[in-house]
């Protein structure tokens, strides 16, 4: 499949921005990489796969200006562990503005699950607030896509130096169902949002690939990692201390938590999800 769509991808170095690039080079797209350090071996692999990688920093307008001006669209992903909430509802909504500037066609912000329904968990509404400034600029064209936790987040420092140690220590209820996603599939995902720009624009679309317990996802990674690994749940107040931030998600997690319609997604995208079971499987534990 052959397209002449140019798509600057940003975070193309990091897990989401990664998993887009390497979707649209397979199916044909031309494809610029904006990391803040081309040197990077992730940046490196992409090239090797076909992509231009192009030097960006999101605290940089004219940087940002320079990369934007002549691409047809362009897949923004900021993260708010890395600069901070505001930091990152400041970048969002630069990002969007000279998107808007430079007349840009097709815009695919990724947000985060249920950014919509007023969860009142920082790193959620300063999302929703980016939604609502892309969907004021009156764009040509956008789509926005809310994955839900990342499967690939087991493999973070957060848990994988526990689970290293036989638990998978998490600060929810051992019976709260979490939904989830192959960081694999949004990528598929935003391959969907510029392949059907014209049908899903103005859309924002909640995507998930499985959910269980926390206690069922220490019983498939022991089976897969071929020792036992038991659920620990980490004491809500010991992970405040850390980032009141993350206590209030675990707690919404444990209290409301994310409502896709997984069955329904995989019919209406054709996008078979990658279920926690399979995706483990394919992890060198």
């Amino acid at each position: 499949m052959s397209n002449d769509k140019t798509i600057l991808v940003t975070g193309a170095t990091g897990q989401q921005g990664g998993a887009v690039a390497r979707e649209l080079l397979k199916n044909g797209y031309k494809v610029k990489a904006m990391t803040r350090n081309p040197d990077n071996p992730k940046a490196k692999e992409l090239a090797d796969l076909g992509a231009e990688v192009v030097r960006g920093d999101f605290d940089d307008a004219a940087s940002l200006e320079i990369e934007l001006v002549g691409v047809w669209g362009a897949f923004a992903v900021q993260n708010s562990w890395e600069g901070g909430v505001e930091k990152e509802e400041e970048q969002g909504k630069r990002f969007a503005e000279i998107s808007k500037k430079v007349n840009l066609q097709h815009l695919v912000y990724t947000s985060v699950g249920s950014a919509h329904r007023d969860t009142g968990i920082p790193h959620f509404d300063n999302k929703w607030r980016i939604e609502e400034k892309i969907r004021s600029l009156d764009l040509p064209s956008y789509t926005i896509i809310r994955p839900v936790f990342f499967m690939d987040n087991f493999l973070s420092p957060w848990f994988k130096p526990s689970i290293d140690q036989g638990q998978l220590a998490v600060g929810m209820n051992p019976n709260s169902s979490l939904q989830m996603i192959a960081v694999e599939d949004i990528g598929k995902h935003g391959l969907r949002a510029f392949k059907n720009y014209k049908e899903l624009n103005g859309k924002a679309i909640d995507i998930a690939g499985d959910e269980l317990t926390m206690t069922d996802a220490a019983k498939i990674i022991s089976d897969k990692k071929g020792s036992a690994v038991e659920f620990s749940q980490v004491p809500i107040e010991e992970v405040r201390s850390f980032s009141d931030d993350y206590a209030l998600m675990l707690e919404w997690f444990d209290d409301v938590g994310y409502n896709v319609n997984i069955s329904s997604l995989a019919e209406e995208s054709v996008i078979s999800p990658i279920k926690f079971s399979a995706w483990a499987n394919n992890i060198s534990w």
